[in-house]
């Protein structure tokens, strides 16, 4: 309540006066009190404040010291330095906000309490002292006898000048509070309506911080629910692995140790063993011998560098050290040093003098063969098809992809609103998106777009290929071809989501941007894409020839009749390390043609061997009618990316049948041009991989006919059915036997095998056997980086063995 008191009642100085200024100055001091207990209360609010944002900033810290030690999990650390970086913001805010209430509550109000307060009371004690004079000058005005009249004036000047006095007093007084009783009302309510807006900035920063944050999180969210279900499935794995390894007899382990060339890591054979030290006093210590790169070498701890003992074991010989009191000794000689070791016992000592024996007689061997020796030198290498020492990027993730695709003309932003820096693909469209159209994205399903993360998935080969054949500059030439003959505004970066959305659903959903080809315009394109085709086809056939294979050996009690190929079946054996010993000895005989290479011609086939039923020649025929279909269709055998795309965005169905050419589909004709890519991209848009044309045969036959066993592999991980038959009851098996094509045997038998492994194992089991998984990694590699690898019988010796 405000109380203000009279100017002319102060005057008077009546009880009403005295009643009134009693209470002004009672509640003068509680104001003070409550004053100086809520600047006090602020005080003690800034200083937890501040201690709560060093407890933060250290919590902070902590989180970002997880992240760096999470830097091979790019999901972990690339979201864990994000949370770091918004709870530092947070902090930041938590900063302002105590700052702001030191500077509304805390100085504010002291700066009252000290000035305004002060000079109130100030005043006060000046009215005090003049009421008590003028109250004594009262009391000796009345106490002055009437006969002396000198004591009568004397009091009577007293008084007058003390009255005088007090008018000023009792006037700026009463100045002081009414002015004080104003202040305190404008003083207190601005101080926290300060503070109030404070709070009401932090709390804004705070949601709009998080808002950015949201769709983050609700990604993280949906992957979470997957990493749970992946670590039951883990820990259900490692439970029953626990218990079968438990089960097992550990007495015969040392029985365990095999010689296998074709170790996934390069060492052929690893294990302890004494090694005799060459000093004079002969001691023996135990160390971590390996065969590798031709070479024996030892480390003494896991993180040593290996020390050679032996620099090429071609030039060395090994035998037993019968004559010297330990056991188990065996001796690895050398023309410049002889070095001396003990096994833990007499199968070990075996096992380790046969594979010494037999790293010599293999070193021999490879002498000749230059590629061969290299690629079992690779130490560190795995048990790829790749020659050279350094391991193969087998996909590629974060950095790597997003600067190949970034790379493309036009995907510096994104596709639909033009946010620069995009993080985000739609890899059935070949475009690069932003955070939030590519949530819009995902809410349209993936019959519409496929949205990956260009920095925290894994990208196959094939596919980053194909993102760099398309891009935004094609997609929106296609997609945005009438936009602005419709005067339809184009988003940009900061627009409301729902504009957004509409937007994207007209552009990809409705199609209402698409211009549509006229009958003639079709044609035109049909005819065009089919004379593209027959000269990429023509183009093939001044391509070198390639040698024949091999006759193939007859197998003990085969006839001619019924001979089998050596070169195809020999090195398939029931074990991964069989099958992949299979991959590099034996040489095959087709290439793989990518989006600019054609494959070449068929070689001829084995005078002793029936060819394969020929695939169909590509004949362009003037169709009936021409449609979207028809285009894609054509658009496939040429291998033309861009006018596949304008085709789906026609309207063409991806698994079109062409009635007039034996039923075929545009993934089959994808299959005859020979892309990797070009399937690739039909695959993303839902095409059948089993579908058959009139022969019974699907895009697995075609390819394996062709020999183009890139293709091959892609539809086995893509769930090709490889026990398909044709009309003539062949399966891809039986076709690619016949043609003596041993890549695509191994693909296909590796494939089945593993198939039936899974089987076995119940519907439980994992993804399959890593052997398998590293095979087809190697041929998915190599169809899009490097195909020429492929055709390996230009490297084919007929004298080895």
């Amino acid at each position: 309540m405000k109380i203000t008191v009279d100017f002319e009642e102060c005057l008077k100085d009546s009880p009403r006066f005295r009643a009134t200024i009693e209470e002004v100055e009672g509640d003068v001091c509680e104001l003070e009190s409550k004053l100086d207990k809520l600047v006090k209360l602020c005080i003690g609010m800034i200083d937890a404040g501040k201690a709560y944002n060093a407890a933060n900033k250290q919590f902070v810290n902590g989180i970002r010291e997880l992240a760096q030690q999470s830097t091979k999990d790019e999901v972990i650390e690339s979201s864990l330095t994000k949370f770091a970086e918004s709870l530092q913001e947070m902090i930041n805010y938590h900063t302002i906000l105590f700052d702001q209430a030191q500077r509304s509550i805390k100085i504010q109000l002291q700066t009252f309490v000290k000035d305004d307060l002060r000079k109130f009371k100030e005043a006060k004690k000046q009215f005090d002292k003049v009421s008590e004079e003028k109250e004594a000058a009262l009391i000796k005005n009345a106490q002055a006898p009437r006969n002396k009249q000198h004591e009568v004036e004397e009091a009577t000047n007293i008084l007058t000048a003390t009255r005088k006095c007090f008018r000023h007093i009792v006037l700026d007084y009463v100045l002081q509070i009414n002015v004080l009783q104003s202040k305190r009302r404008s003083e207190i309510l601005k101080s926290m309506l300060s503070f109030m807006y404070a709070h009401l900035t932090f709390f804004h920063q705070g949601y709009d911080l998080f808002s950015e944050l949201q769709p983050l999180m609700k990604l993280l969210g949906g992957q979470l629910d997957q990493l749970v279900v992946d670590a039951a499935k883990e820990k259900r794995d490692m439970e029953q692995k626990h218990s079968t390894i438990q089960q097992k007899d550990f007495s015969n382990d040392d029985t365990k140790l095999e010689y296998n060339v074709d170790a996934d890591n390069g060492i052929a054979m690893e294990g302890y063993l004494f090694k005799r030290a060459s000093n004079a006093f002969k001691t023996w210590n135990r160390r971590w011998f390996s065969i590798q790169n031709n070479q024996l070498v030892y480390q003494k701890k896991f993180k040593d560098n290996p020390t050679v003992v032996v620099e090429d074991l071609r030039l060395c010989t090994v035998k037993h050290c019968e004559d010297i009191e330990r056991r188990f000794c065996f001796e690895v000689v050398s023309p410049t040093k002889s070095c001396m070791m003990q096994a833990d016992s007499e199968k070990l000592r075996q096992a380790w003098i046969k594979a010494v024996q037999t790293s010599i007689a293999t070193a021999f061997r490879d002498k000749g063969d230059e590629g061969e020796k290299l690629d079992r030198k690779s130490s560190t290498s795995t048990g790829s098809l790749d020659s050279g020492g350094e391991p193969k990027e087998r996909s590629l993730k974060g950095e790597s992809a997003l600067q190949k695709v970034l790379a493309i003309p036009g995907n510096a932003g994104c596709c639909d609103c033009g946010q620069p820096d995009p993080r985000w693909a739609s890899i059935n469209l070949g475009i690069t998106l932003c955070i939030q159209c590519s949530g819009i994205h995902r809410s349209l399903g993936v019959h519409f777009s496929k949205v990956r993360s260009l920095t925290l998935d894994t990208w196959e080969p094939e596919l980053l290929k194909l993102m760099c054949e398309l891009g935004n500059g094609v997609i929106n030439q296609i997609y945005e071809a009438r936009r602005e003959e419709l005067g339809a505004r184009k988003p940009q970066p900061g627009d409301p989501r729902h504009e957004v959305e509409a937007y994207i659903k007209a552009k990809y959903v409705d199609r209402r941007f698409v211009r549509r080809p006229s009958d003639e315009e079709l044609r035109n394109k049909v005819v065009s894409l089919s004379k593209q085709e027959k000269r990429l086809s023509s183009s093939s056939e001044h391509l070198p020839p390639r040698p024949p294979p091999p006759t193939p050996k007859l197998r003990p009690g085969s006839n001619a009749s019924g001979q089998s190929v050596k070169s195809a079946d020999s090195g398939i054996q029931n074990s991964a390390d069989g099958s992949r010993e299979m991959l590099a000895n034996t040489p095959s005989n087709n290439s793989l043609a990518d989006a600019e290479a054609a494959e070449s011609p068929p070689m001829p086939m084995p005078a002793t061997l029936p060819p394969p039923s020929p695939c169909k020649e590509v004949v362009f025929y003037e169709p009936k009618e021409y449609s979207p279909g028809l285009q894609l269709y054509w658009a496939s055998c040429a291998r033309s990316l861009p006018d596949m795309a304008e085709a789906l965005a026609h309207g063409a169905e991806v698994n079109w049948v062409n009635t007039e050419d034996d039923k075929r589909t545009p993934l089959i004709m994808a299959v005859q041009g020979g892309s990797l890519v070009t399937c690739e991209f039909l695959l993303q848009n839902a095409a059948n991989v089993n579908q058959q044309d009139a022969q019974g045969r699907g895009p697995l036959h075609h390819a394996t006919m062709l020999g183009h066993t890139g293709q091959v592999c892609l539809f086995l991980k893509r769930g090709a059915n490889q026990n398909a038959a044709d009309i003539d009851e062949k399966t891809p098996l039986t076709i690619a036997v016949e043609a003596a094509n041993a890549d695509i045997v191994t693909l296909l038998r590796l494939a089945k095998m593993n198939e039936e492994m899974r089987e076995a194992e119940g519907p439980y089991s994992q993804s399959g056997d890593e052997t398998y998984q590293d095979i087809f990694q190697d041929f998915t590699h190599m169809a899009s980086n490097d195909p020429d690898k492929l055709n390996r019988y230009q490297q084919y010796d007929p004298q080895r063995p």
